[in-house]
C-alpha cells in the first residue's frame, strides 16, 4: 500500500514538472503569492521554487522517500521518465564494456557530422545508490547534441549490493576502455574527457586522480555538476540547505551509509573523498559548477579552491538561484535551462581549446 502511494505522488509530481515549461513566469509568481525565498544572499529561481512547492504539496521532500532502495531507483527512473525530451542525435549505441567485476553495460552517444570529436565519459549522479543510463539520457543527448561530443555514458555498480570502491574501479575502467576504443567509435582517442553530476562527479574526480597516479594518459577535462568531494564533511551549506531543496541531508546521510558502511572505507579515504587527497598538483584541468541552494555547493567550491591552489586550471561557476540536480531540471526551463546550457558551451570551449 505504501509503495502504491510512493508511486501516485511520483506521478503527480512528474505532472507538474511537465506543465512547468508551459506557465508564463507572471503566472509562476502569482501561484506564489508574490513570494520569493533568499537565503545566504541568494534569491531562488523561480520556476524551482515552484517546483518545490509542487514537491510539497504532495508530500514529498527530497530526492529519496522511502527507506526502500528498489523502491528509491523506481521512483527516481519514473521522475525521469515525466519530462524526458529525447532529443535527437546521430545515433544511440547500446554497449558492454569489460570490467574489473564483469561486464558493464554503456550507451554511446554520436554527434552529428562528419570528422573525429572529442568524448566524454560520464557518470550518472544518484549518491552511488540509484540512477542509471536511463536517468540520465536526456543529458547526454543533450550534451552530446549541443557540445558537439561523443558522450559514452558508464553504468557502473551500485551500493548497496556493491559498496566502494566497486563503482570508481568501473568508472576508470570504462576510462581506460575508451582511450583505447575510441576511434573506433569516431572519436578523437586523443581528446577524451571525464564528467559526471553529483556522485558521478564524485566518480570523475577519482579518475582523474587515478589517471594521474597510474601514469596513463590524462583525461582532457574534468567536467563536475555539483560533486561530492568530502564523504566526512560537514559544512556550512549542508546545514543552510538540509531541507526544503530537492537534496536533503538526510538523502546525503541515507546515501552515505549505503555505499560506505561495511565498505571498509573511511569517509575521510581519498579513495572515496577526492578533496581529502593529500596532493592535487598535475591534475587534468576542471570545470566545476555548483549550485546556490545545495548542501554540496561547500564541498564543490572547496575542491575548486583546491585544485586551483595545487596549480590545476579550474573554471568555476556557481549558479546561485538553482537547487542540486539543475542539469538534469533543464526541461523545466527557468535558470536551469540557462545554467546547462552555458555549462555545455563552457565545455564545447574548452574541449576546443585541447
Amino acid at each position: 500500500m505504501a509503495g502504491r502511494k510512493q508511486a501516485l505522488l511520483t506521478i503527480a509530481a512528474g505532472a507538474t514538472l511537465r506543465a512547468l515549461p508551459r506557465i508564463p513566469d507572471p503566472v509562476k509568481r502569482l501561484l506564489l503569492a508574490g513570494r520569493s525565498v533568499t537565503l545566504d544572499g541568494n534569491t531562488l529561481d523561480t520556476t524551482l521554487q515552484l517546483m518545490l512547492a509542487g514537491q510539497r504539496a504532495v508530500g514529498l521532500d527530497g530526492l529519496v522517500n522511502t527507506d526502500d532502495v528498489g523502491a528509491a531507483r523506481a521512483q527516481l527512473e519514473a521522475l525521469a521518465a515525466s519530462f524526458r525530451q529525447h532529443i535527437p542525435v546521430a545515433a544511440v549505441t547500446e554497449l558492454t564494456i569489460p570490467g574489473p567485476a564483469g561486464a558493464i553495460r554503456a550507451r554511446h552517444y554520436r554527434p552529428l557530422g562528419a570528422g573525429a570529436r572529442p568524448m566524454l565519459v560520464f557518470y550518472h549522479g544518484g549518491g552511488q545508490v540509484i540512477g542509471s543510463l536511463d536517468s540520465h539520457d536526456d543529458l547526454c543527448r543533450k550534451i552530446c547534441r549541443d557540445a558537439d561530443v561523443h558522450v559514452l555514458s558508464v553504468d557502473y555498480r551500485l551500493a548497496p549490493e556493491h559498496k566502494a570502491p566497486a563503482g570508481s574501479d568501473d568508472a576508470y575502467a570504462g576510462f581506460s576502455w575508451a582511450q583505447e576504443h575510441a576511434a573506433e567509435l569516431g572519436a578523437d582517442p586523443e581528446v577524451i574527457a571525464v564528467g559526471g553530476d553529483s556522485a558521478g562527479g564524485n566518480l570523475a574526480a577519482l579518475v582523474a586522480l587515478r589517471a594521474r597516479d597510474e601514469d596513463i594518459a590524462p583525461p582532457a577535462l574534468q567536467l563536475l555538476f555539483y560533486p561530492v568531494t568530502d564523504y566526512a564533511a560537514q559544512t556550512r551549506s549542508q546545514i543552510l540547505f538540509a531541507s526544503g531543496f530537492f537534496l536533503t541531508k538526510r538523502d546525503l546521510e541515507w546515501f552515505r551509509a549505503h555505499y560506505l558502511d561495511g565498505a571498509g572505507l573511511d569517509a575521510a579515504d581519498p579513495r572515496v573523498s577526492p578533496l581529502r587527497a593529500e596532493d592535487l598538483s598535475g591534475l587534468a584541468p576542471a570545470l566545476v559548477l555548483t549550485a546556490g541552494f545545495d548542501p554540496l555547493r561547500d564541498e564543490g567550491r572547496q575542491y575548486a579552491d583546491a585544485m586551483r591552489a595545487a596549480g590545476v586550471p579550474v573554471d568555476y561557476r556557481e549558479y546561485g538561484s538553482l537547487v542540486h540536480g539543475f542539469a538534469n531540471f533543464f526541461p523545466l526551463g527557468g535558470g536551469s535551462a540557462v545554467a546547462t546550457t552555458e555549462a555545455i558551451s563552457a565545455l564545447r570551449a574548452h574541449l576546443a581549446r585541447r
